[in-house]
């Protein structure tokens, strides 16, 4: 059983925050967003304690909080602070656990350390977030080749947005892995219905197993 998994994006923006939150909801488990970047609006660990009805200790705090909504080296070093790989230590925890890195895989912490490498140091296996939409294609075989490149587990692809089904099938052709759904852009986006599209898109059994 995989008790403890990494859910990050092809880029910025995909829509991994509100599939995380999803996910967290279906499958009851601990959620932890370790680096935030923008204070100024609705925070990452704020839209999953809205969206997933976790209860509140589920959603542990973050170990750095930097205000501008950039990249987090830049807002690190703006805010005056740097950020200590030591320091993202994986937390000792009564049950599973989600992990939300922040944008894609080489998204710099700092000047020498990309989230991959953290990736890398914590040996547990990806979910990785895709858009269905022009270029995905470019980005998920990229972002899937770095993995591999790494020995860094890959438990599959979910996709979000419109259906895209020659995408979605190229990816998994070309790519030789695994697709665990897609998840629909929702409107309105509310608990309820996150969680009624989060079962009939995806089978939870398939984020229970040791990747393929």
């Amino acid at each position: 059983m995989t008790e403890r998994f990494i859910v990050t994006g092809t880029d910025t923006g995909v829509g991994k925050t509100v599939f995380a939150a999803g996910l967290a909801g279906v499958v009851d488990r601990f959620y932890w967003k370790p680096v935030q970047s923008g204070l100024h609006e609705e925070t990452d660990s704020e839209v999953v304690a809205r969206l997933s009805g976790l209860p509140a200790g589920r959603i542990l705090p973050e170990v750095y909080r930097l205000k501008m909504p950039l990249s987090p080296h830049r807002s690190a070093e703006i805010d005056g602070v740097a950020i200590e790989a030591a320091k993202l230590s994986l937390p000792a925890l009564p049950g599973p656990l989600i992990v939300e890195g922040a944008g894609g895989l080489m998204v710099p912490l700092n000047r020498q350390t990309r989230f991959i490498d953290i990736f890398r140091q914590w040996r547990l296996p990806v979910v990785l977030c895709a858009r269905t939409a022009l270029g995905t294609i470019n980005h998920t075989l990229l972002s899937v080749e770095a993995l591999r490149a790494r020995s860094i587990p890959l438990l599959g692809i979910a996709f979000i947005g419109d259906e895209m089904a020659d995408t979605q099938k190229t990816i998994a052709e070309m790519g030789k892995v695994r697709i665990l759904g897609r998840l629909p852009r929702l409107d309105p986006l509310t608990p309820k219905g996150l969680s009624v599209a989060m079962r009939a898109a995806f089978n939870v059994a398939d984020f229970m197993e040791a990747p393929h």
